[in-house]
This record gives C-alpha cells, sequence and structure tokens, in this order.
C-alpha cells in the first residue's frame, strides 16, 4: 500500500502550518515544543519535496511566497 497520504509527513505539514501562522521559525518552534533548528529542516525538506520556496524571509521573520499560499 503506497498511497501518498501514507507517504506524507505530516510533521513537515505542522511546521510549514505553525511557521505561517506565527511567522517565524523560533515562535513556530515554541508552540510545538521543537527546536528552531528541527522546524527549519522540516520546512526545508517540504520546499525540496514540493520543489517550491515556501516562505521569504523579511527581517527577523518569514513571509509565505505565492506559493506557500497556493
Amino acid at each position: 500500500m503506497n498511497s501518498p497520504a501514507a507517504a506524507f509527513d505530516w510533521n513537515q505539514a505542522r511546521a510549514f502550518l505553525a511557521t505561517a501562522e506565527t511567522g517565524s521559525l523560533s515562535a513556530a518552534a515554541r508552540q510545538l515544543g521543537q527546536t528552531q533548528p528541527t522546524l527549519g529542516r522540516q520546512i526545508a525538506a517540504l520546499e525540496d519535496r514540493l520543489g517550491v520556496q515556501l516562505f521569504d524571509r523579511v527581517g527577523r521573520g518569514l513571509v509565505l511566497t505565492q506559493a506557500g499560499r497556493e
């Protein structure tokens, strides 16, 4: 059974959602009880998997790119 849902990494989805909601990896990490580097790796892995950049760095925060909003 190799359905796409079975291969989906829900931790990456949680990392994406928390980062989008809070606007920073540090705040998202605090919200999820994880470390900032862990969330950064999860976001990077999701971006690699999707082949798009999901966030732009603006000052000390992150904002969604068009691909991230979609």
